[in-house]
């Protein structure tokens, strides 16, 4: 597996990011996607989201390496908003909100994030999502399962995150029917999962203020080297066949998933494994030849 650095760009133009990153999807990390001079800057805090939302109950995840045949795992318990901020910043905690978008319960905390819109109005500044994590949490390798364009800028702490293009799904082992890998991309053991060796990503460690253009269709795994918070905010995918996928995975594919894990359970996962193995060496097999 090889990881090459992302690009860093400021002031970008529209003409540029459009032609170079969005149409060919590219991934590349903005210094000033958002306004260096927003008062989210300034004004956010864990003392001030506490004070504006401390009370509020939230779940608790943790690691999803053990829930490989789900969407995503199971909450491992419920606390307050405010002793969820007090427990990441006191230790290291693989501890993570999901599905917990502070910019929806306190809608006016958008006001306070200034877009230099480089998309020419395509992104959807009403439908921010908010991310908190300790030290040390991780993200799984994923695919975003509405394909669309990801705008990720980080607010506080710094996160590592790795980019694979769509087109590496198998050497990935993709399971079939879901939106994730089968193996720990993180820690890979190259002798059970050998196609792993044929990856070229790419990896990028956002900082405060940086925000990282991840494209439609682009498996990411994420990992929070320090505790902190990140805002998303996304694009609708550009192509036919983006917004294809997109709608099939949501309406058809999920739900077809959904259905066969309850039918036949562990033998339905166990099928899975097979076909993703199967495709991997096959992916290989094309990778060896190529370099021959």
């Amino acid at each position: 597996m090889r990881l090459s650095p992302i690009q860093k760009v400021k002031k970008i133009s529209s003409g540029t990011f459009i032609n170079n990153h969005m149409k060919p999807r590219f991934p590349v990390i903005m210094e000033d996607f958002i306004d260096p001079e927003s008062p989210a800057f300034t004004k956010w805090n864990y003392e001030y989201f506490k004070e504006i939302a401390g009370n509020h109950k939230v779940n608790i995840y943790g690691s999803e390496l053990e829930s490989l045949d789900k969407v995503a795992s199971s909450p491992i318990g419920q606390t307050t908003f405010a002793e969820y901020l007090d427990l990441i910043s006191s230790a290291p905690t693989e501890h993570r909100l999901f599905l917990f978008n502070l910019l929806t319960i306190r809608p006016e905390l958008k006001d306070d994030i200034h877009y230099n819109d480089v998309t020419n109005r395509k992104i959807l500044k009403w439908l921010p999502f908010m991310f908190f994590g300790g030290e040390g949490s991780v993200t799984r390798n994923h695919i975003d399962i509405d394909m669309s364009h990801v705008f990720i800028t980080q607010f506080k702490g710094i996160k590592r995150i790795w980019l694979f293009p769509w087109e590496q799904s198998n050497l990935m082992y993709k399971l079939p029917y879901n939106f994730h890998s089968l193996p720990n991309i993180k820690d890979p053991d190259y002798r059970e999962f050998p196609a792993l060796l044929y990856l070229d990503g790419y990896e990028a460690v956002l900082q405060p203020g940086e925000t990282l253009y991840i494209p439609s269709g682009w498996w990411h795994y994420i990992q929070y080297e320090t505790e902190g918070y990140s805002v998303s905010v996304r694009a609708l995918p550009n192509s036919l066949l983006e917004k294809w996928r997109g709608f099939k995975n949501m309406v058809i594919t999920r739900n077809f998933d959904n259905m066969m894990r309850k039918l036949f359970k562990e033998k339905w996962f166990r099928y899975k494994v097979k076909i993703a193995r199967k495709r991997a060496a096959t992916a290989s097999r094309k990778q060896k030849t190529f370099l021959i």
